[in-house]
């Protein structure tokens, strides 16, 4: 299935996004995470369209090719205020949700101004809960949280530069030559341009807005109860085991599929994820 490569203007951005599929399908939207773009896709995008789903992937604003005007704010409100007027833009409002990492978080946002939106939701490495958090975290969360100066910035400048980015990329993964080096490669060409990482510092600050949310969130799941599956990542560098298991007190319904894989699951089980998203589908939306 051929792969297309799209902008449009909305919110004074110039939004790049991926888009695969027949426009009558079922929608699916992918929503990722830090470091990447909607690179991080390149791979299920074909690979859902070939099992019978519109889907499109952005880059947010601060990755990738999408560009903002030079006093663009970065933070996961905007993020997501723009990322809904893509949707918009684009004739999707009403569809599937696969949110992982940074995902979660403006996904949530948006389901949670349009809950009428969200049809389906797949999970992956997406945080919501308090015991998500791995001790990765330490420096984020109880240093540059609590104030941000060069000091408690280069703590996390690793996370940014090659070593760090391939880190995240091979952590968890039982066979970590399945694990294409383009990831990195493209990803820290993207960070090498003028600002990119000084944005990215932006929103590991701002996700601090994340976690006073989290109750709110998941007392929409208990209440709308969205059909879920969940694909988690064991070895996540960043999100824990718990924190994927913890969806299932507000979703007891929702599937688990428990994988031997890391931050980005879809490096090593495109297929397995694929095919259980649609025989999902199948079963527990379209028949409904």
């Amino acid at each position: 299935m051929t792969v297309s490569f799209r902008t449009i203007d909305v919110a004074g951005c110039r939004v790049f996004y991926r888009e695969a599929g027949e426009p009558g399908a079922p929608k699916l939207v992918l929503l990722g995470g830090f470091p990447s773009s909607s690179h991080q896709w390149r791979n299920l995008l074909p690979a859902l369209a070939d099992r019978g789903f519109h889907v499109v992937a952005p880059d947010y604003p601060g990755s990738g090719y999408t560009e903002a005007p030079d006093d663009f704010t970065y933070t996961f409100d905007h993020l997501s205020e723009v990322v809904e007027q893509w949707l918009t833009g684009i004739g999707f409002t009403s569809f599937g949700l696969y949110h992982q990492d940074f995902g979660g978080p403006i996904g949530n946002r948006i389901i949670g101004r349009h809950p009428d939106w969200l049809q389906w939701q797949v999970v992956q490495n997406s945080n919501a809960y308090e015991e998500g958090f791995t001790k990765v975290w330490d420096d984020i969360r109880f240093k540059l949280w609590q104030e941000r100066t060069p000091e408690t910035e280069a703590a996390l400048l690793p996370f940014l530069h090659t070593d760090g980015v391939k880190s995240i990329y091979l952590s968890g993964h039982k066979n970590p030559e399945l694990i294409s080096p383009d990831n990195w490669t493209v990803d820290v060409t993207f960070l090498d341009r003028p600002g990119r990482r000084a944005i990215q510092l932006d929103l590991l600050e701002d996700y601090r807005t994340n976690p006073p949310l989290y109750e709110t969130w998941q007392a929409s799941m208990r209440e709308h109860q969205p059909r879920t599956i969940i694909f988690w990542g064991q070895g996540d560098v960043f999100f824990t085991p718990e924190g994927g298991d913890a969806y299932l007190r507000d979703l007891p319904n929702a599937e688990m599929h428990r994988l031997e894989s890391g931050h980005f699951a879809v490096e090593d089980h495109v297929d397995y994820i694929a095919d259980n998203i649609a025989r999902f589908h199948s079963e527990n939306v379209a028949q409904h």
